[in-house]
């Protein structure tokens, strides 16, 4: 089972503070699964405004970070180490079910598990959790291209 740090994760993917949403990868078999994590802080700076009297974090940034997750474990499968050419998008949500909220403080540990893989488009079903609760579910659709 491959780790990655911080560091390995930023030279994988391009996203920046505010919206990296992974901190570390705990384990990774490649073509299989992932687990991760993203510790929530309330210095995040959508707890500004989602809620300021009891800050929440957003649904959708919930399944960002399991998308995130989902990326990594795509470029390890396809042995991708992807450049500022390489964008991987969303192509579709299923079934996304949000069962507990995230609040600062929680650490949020998404597992992501690779259904399959065809003509560059991923599935995949996605849980985060906080502790042993269920925050969030949902089937994943994603897509790797390379633009010009």
């Amino acid at each position: 089972m491959t780790k990655l740090d911080i560091h390995q994760i930023l030279k994988l993917l391009p996203h920046r503070y505010p919206i990296l949403l992974v901190d570390r990868v705990l384990e990774l078999d490649e073509g299989k699964r992932i687990k991760s994590l993203k510790n929530v802080t309330i210095n995040e700076p959508f707890f500004t405004g989602h809620f300021p009297h009891r800050p929440v974090m957003p649904g959708v940034l919930m399944l960002e970070a399991m998308a995130q997750t989902a990326a990594l474990l795509s470029f390890a499968t396809a042995g991708v180490v992807p450049d500022d050419k390489t964008v991987y998008y969303f192509a579709g949500i299923d079934g996304a079910r949000f069962k507990r909220p995230v609040e600062p403080g929680d650490q949020l540990v998404m597992e992501v598990e690779l259904l399959r893989h065809k003509a560059g488009i991923y599935k995949f079903k996605g849980v985060a959790r906080v502790g042993e609760d269920i925050a969030c579910e949902a089937e994943l659709m994603c897509t790797m291209r390379t633009i010009a």
